[in-house]
């Protein structure tokens, strides 16, 4: 802020206590004549009767000390006191209209932050095209989107650190809510020179458990897994751990092992390097959950974009 805004400021706050009849109708109105060279057509674009217009000057003259505006003239010109006083407070109404313009687009979310997470394999298959109508449609809104897993991006979501999520069930919350979107069944993921890449199916048996490559204990995908009853001890656990899906599908592509996945995770990239066989005996799904804060209001902007979200089809 400028010393000559600044002191305009204090100039008004000044007016303000010394007479708390003076409000931003006077300042409009005035400022609505100079601009209009008229009472009867600022009248008119302020939407007031000339007589309530002559009476709001009558006010502000009267607060002032002096005429503001010659009414001998036609059109009626500013005195030099009004003249100062117009000039001295243009700046400071242009301000205060850009303000009250851009509150008004964020409470219509067209301006403003937006903060999304994800798990990477919703990205592609259920984010990217509500993103890329989303930005067309409101390019001043700064979207931001944040990769990891579910438990992390759930406390982010209701601390609000980010306005909401998709990713797997997180740890019940009554600060979150969470619905479900999307499923995709676990399968084997497995270099496509893998001998076992080559078939319609397999079953649990026939997977190698010195060659499963795991996820971490804090990711979703490893709970489900761990908690699958059908699922053999020694499918559930391993020597070989990676902190995240990229990483464990850099290791299968390089041929180091296998790993069960769910489908969307095995075709996060559409690697033709990994391929994806469906196991016969493991029925267990993933969901993906819209994550949202369950004790906020949701911002203009994040309802938005559910709304873009919710008109794309979901992957099956």
């Amino acid at each position: 802020m400028t010393e000559d805004l600044y002191s305009l400021k204090l100039k008004l706050m000044k007016i303000d206590s010394e007479n708390t009849n003076f409000n931003l109708r006077h300042l409009r109105a005035i400022h609505a004549i100079w601009a209009e060279g008229s009472f009867a057509r600022a009248a008119d674009r302020l939407g007031v009767v000339p007589s309530a217009l002559t009476e709001t000057v009558r006010q502000i003259e009267e607060i002032a000390g002096g005429a503001l505006f010659d009414r001998r003239s036609r059109p009626p010109a500013p005195t030099p006191l009004g003249l100062d006083f117009l000039k001295d407070t243009e700046p400071l109404l242009a301000a205060l209209d850009m303000s009250l313009n851009r509150l008004r687009d964020h409470a219509r979310g067209l301006r403003g932050t937006l903060g999304i997470g994800a798990t990477p394999s919703a990205i592609t298959p259920l984010l990217a095209p509500a993103i890329a109508a989303f930005r067309a449609a409101h390019p001043e809104v700064i979207v931001t989107l944040h990769d990891d897993v579910a438990e992390t991006l759930a406390g982010m979501v209701a601390d609000g650190r980010l306005d909401l999520a998709f990713a797997g069930r997180a740890r019940s919350s009554p600060d979150l809510s969470q619905v479900e979107i999307a499923a995709d069944p676990f399968g084997l993921a497995c270099a496509v020179d893998h001998p076992l890449a080559r078939r319609a199916q397999v079953q649990l048996a026939e997977i190698d458990a010195q060659q499963l490559i795991h996820l971490g204990h804090e990711t979703g995908s490893s709970r489900l897994l761990a908690s699958h009853a059908a699922l053999p001890e020694s499918l559930k656990s391993g020597s070989l751990r990676c902190h995240s899906t990229i990483a464990q599908l850099c290791l299968i592509r390089s041929g180091i092992g296998v790993a069960l996945l769910p489908r969307n995770a095995v075709l996060l990239f559409n690697d033709p390097g990994v391929a994806f066989v469906p196991v016969v005996d493991l029925v267990l799904e993933r969901k993906i959950y819209l994550l949202s804060p369950a004790r906020r209001a949701p911002s203009p902007i994040s309802e938005k974009f559910v709304a873009y979200f919710r008109r794309y089809p979901l992957a099956e």
